[in-house]
């Protein structure tokens, strides 16, 4: 019987499970495949390196089991994990029944390890399958703007200075073809020097790429005979553990300087590698981290407000009830949570959207209008100009008492809200149920590491939604280091920046998260398009020494 009919034959066993060996990618979580998150998301178990894990994690499903190897031996590759170590959990939870997914970075069929998983299990007629991923000496040249093949059509050759033998040195320096070197940032001097002895000119351009498809992504241009100065005059530091994977791309086709320039996509975002603070809670800052990301920076989400029911939870009950019964002709939502807070009395009651039906519904803007259509709720009226309190009464009907049967809104809203919608619905003629459907508190403080960042200058941005993002943020954390780019906004906003003794740099020309978040983007891009015709390096306000001049944008 061949081999492979052998582990067809075995592959039924009940008593078995199944194993996927995903790729996932080098390092972007963005590059993981839709196949790969079906795997993810089925996983009993989840077996990957740190590094990866982190990729990964998000994908898979609540309750996934993430074992750690157990002996207390330092491992034996820098990732993490033992070969040993993750082939044992793999195939003990495989004989056990599980659906394991053992995830590596790259791709699973340039994994010398994972192919020896492989085989473990077909030895076991354990079934698996392979989920590709993209491989890193790919990805990472994509991402630095580095194209492998020319229209000349060079030849590519990949090459992994770890285990290369002198011929193959040789053999790839006597050749014109790309070469794409996996190396560490602490050896590319001496693949460098191995390319030459083997035959390439000193003069052959290449690009160093380190943290690659990551925001801590950097490329170097040099040549082969000027890399080894061109990383000490950048007082590259060598990574702790004196491994720090980069790849290198070598030669006339694949790396000189002016097509990079032309071609770099991705660190040249005009927020690229920004550490900014996002001090809202996990749930608002959702869409507006992930915006954030697509601009090439790095959110911090830091909760400078708790949510918490209100003390006296009856007057939220009788106004459920009224809402089901008919005494209101509106209901009008003001924020995110005000939604989430009349959803869950529903829930608690055994109710649902169905209830809304035949009462007008109102939304603030965007984000609370999506809150609703995400509960079932398409709301009758989001205002057509200003997001606000202003702008919905802007748009509000008069009561008419031949059109509208009943003259009464339904407000659940925040304790700590103003007057000002209460009041201009009452100016229009109707009755107004004020009712506090949640309680605003300041929010713990918080960790030690992030304080000391926002104080020291660690963030370069910090974006504020509102006054009381302001204070609370300053009350619980201290203020942001004078270097830290302050976002407001609006005015009212700034004005409270102000008086805590911060300076607006960025005020978003409409009162919306997104627009705040593009005000950044430009004034970040405008940042960068300056630094590169000074001929800096330095785009990053935390890089730039503390006191450095702000501008308003």
């Amino acid at each position: 019987m061949s081999p492979t009919a052998a582990h067809l034959a075995r592959a039924p066993h009940a008593a078995l499970g199944h194993v996927t060996f995903l790729g996932a990618g080098p390092g972007d979580p963005g590059l993981l495949t839709l196949r790969a998150v079906e795997a993810l998301a089925d996983a009993d178990v989840l077996v990957a390196d740190p590094p990866v894990l982190d990729v990964v994690r998000k994908h898979a499903r609540a309750g996934v089991d993430i074992p750690q190897p157990e002996h207390d031996e330092p491992s034996t590759s820098t990732a993490g994990l033992a070969l040993r170590d993750a082939a044992n959990l793999v195939m003990a939870a495989a004989r056990g029944g599980k659906r394991v997914v053992r995830a590596v970075s790259g791709d699973p069929g340039l994994d010398g390890d994972a192919g020896q998983e492989m085989l473990a299990c077909a030895a076991e007629g354990i079934p698996f399958e392979v989920v590709p991923g993209v491989a890193t000496a790919v990805g990472v040249p994509a991402y630095a703007g580095v194209p492998l093949r020319s229209a000349e059509g060079a030849d590519v050759r990949f090459i992994d200075a770890r285990t290369a033998s002198d011929r193959c040195w040789t053999e790839i320096g006597a050749s014109d073809a790309t070469a794409v070197v996996s190396t560490t940032l602490e050896s590319v001097g001496a693949a460098a020097g191995e390319l030459v002895a083997g035959g390439r000119k000193p003069e052959t351009p290449l690009t160093v790429t380190v943290a690659g498809t990551t925001t801590r992504q950097r490329t170097w241009t040099a040549t082969l005979g000027t890399i080894a100065q061109v990383l000490k005059a950048a007082k590259v530091l060598p990574s702790p553990d004196g491994g720090q994977p980069v790849i290198a791309v070598v030669g006339e086709h694949g790396a000189p300087a002016a097509q990079r320039d032309r071609m770099s996509w991705f660190e040249s975002k005009p927020l690229f590698g920004w550490k900014v603070l996002v001090p809202r809670t996990k749930e608002q800052a959702a869409s507006l981290s992930d915006q954030l990301r697509s601009y090439g920076a790095v959110p911090h989400e830091v909760p400078t407000i708790a949510v918490e029911p209100p003390r006296t939870p009856q007057q939220m009950e009788r106004a459920v009830k009224g809402l089901v019964t008919g005494r209101y002709e509106w209901i009008a939502f003001t924020s995110v949570n005000a939604v989430k807070a009349v959803r869950e009395k529903f829930e608690e009651y055994g109710l649902d959207a169905r209830a809304f039906a035949g009462i007008k519904v109102a939304a603030v803007g965007e984000q609370t209008a999506k809150a609703l259509v995400d509960f079932g709720v398409k709301p009758d009226l989001v205002p057509s100009g200003e997001q606000s309190a202003a702008g919905l009464l802007e748009d509000w009907p008069p009561y008419d008492p031949v059109f509208d049967p009943i003259d009464r809104v339904f407000l659940p809203r925040a304790d700590i809200a103003t007057e000002t919608l209460v009041a201009g619905l009452i100016e229009l003629g109707w009755e107004v149920d004020d009712v506090t459907a949640y309680r605003t508190v300041r929010a713990s403080p918080p960790p030690a590491e992030t304080r000391e960042a926002i104080k020291g200058g660690g963030f370069d941005a910090v974006l504020f939604t509102s006054s009381s993002t302001v204070r609370n943020l300053v009350g619980i954390a201290g203020k942001p280091h004078n270097v830290t780019v302050i976002a407001c906004i609006g005015p009212a906003t700034a004005k409270t920046a102000e008086e805590h003794g911060l300076r607006v740099d960025v005020l978003s020309p409409e009162p919306s998260v997104h627009k705040l978040a593009e005000a950044l983007a430009a004034f970040g891009a405008q940042r960068r398009a300056a630094a590169v015709e000074a001929g800096e390096h330095v785009t990053r306000p935390s890089e730039r020494r503390p006191g450095s001049r702000r501008r308003r944008s």
